[in-house]
């Protein structure tokens, strides 16, 4: 199996929870599929969720879903961040569009949870051709629209990219480098002497809901301590790095 590999990260990034109180706006801690199968439809030219309301609204829609989730959703990623615990700041600033509030003057008070510096390394399998127009897309710095990271205020910055060929599956994996779903894996009993044991662990969208087009949730974990998985649970050995697609 061929994986493509790039470096992705930016100054601020903003992936909102749809499960919000009346004052902040907060972000996930990584980023998830589904924010990365809108940048891969943005760098394609694929349409999104505004489109589909678009022609749901003059009854002309032909699939469940936005157009770059459609096309992109069975594409196989592994996410690797470069740190344990992304710093998040709340950021304050005025929306006076008018129409944006009801209060006088029209003014409204926006307090998003943002993160800050965020970078990742990202592996994308080369299975499929929407894959492999990815790839190519990638390699040359073609972009239809311009990938940002959760919100158009936040341009992403891709580097790195290259092809891996070298890649195996390992049966005796005792760590896992990238993000992982829990499903199927249980922490060991051992510890590497000396090491100090860190673990991230959140519920990220990784689907939509047919219906609704709402999240569907799996629980993500990111650690350095020692694991059990199952047979079910395939590993492979890429760029020196044990990682699981999903």
């Amino acid at each position: 199996m061929n994986v493509v590999k790039f470096t992705l990260g930016g100054k601020f990034a903003f992936f909102k929870k749809p499960d919000v109180n009346s004052y902040y706006y907060f972000t996930y801690g990584n980023i998830h599929k589904i924010a990365l199968l809108g940048i891969f439809g943005a760098i394609l030219g694929y349409s999104g969720y505004s489109k589909m309301s678009f022609d749901k609204k003059y009854n002309d829609i032909t699939r469940d879903f936005p157009e770059f989730y459609d096309k992109l959703r069975h594409l196989e990623l592994s996410v690797v961040p470069h740190d344990v615990s992304i710093s998040k700041k709340v950021q304050v600033f005025n929306n006076s569009v008018g129409y944006a509030s009801k209060e006088q003057g029209g003014n409204l008070i926006v307090k998003e949870q943002w993160l800050e510096n965020p970078r990742w390394d990202i592996y994308l399998a080369l299975k499929c051709g929407e894959s492999e127009k990815i790839y190519n897309s990638l390699q040359n710095k073609e972009y239809v629209y311009l990938p940002y990271l959760g919100k158009n205020d936040h341009l992403a910055d891709i580097s790195d990219v290259y092809l891996i060929t070298d890649t195996k599956k390992i049966d005796d994996a005792v760590n896992i480098d990238s993000l992982f779903i829990k499903n199927g894996i249980v922490f060991s009993e051992k510890f590497n002497k000396g090491q100090k044991v860190y673990k991230y662990e959140e519920f990220l969208p990784c689907s939509f809901e047919r219906t609704t087009n709402k999240y569907e949730f799996e629980n993500f974990i990111y650690t350095n301590a020692l694991l059990k998985t199952n047979a079910e649970t395939i590993v492979y050995r890429i760029d020196g790095k044990n990682i699981i697609f999903y």
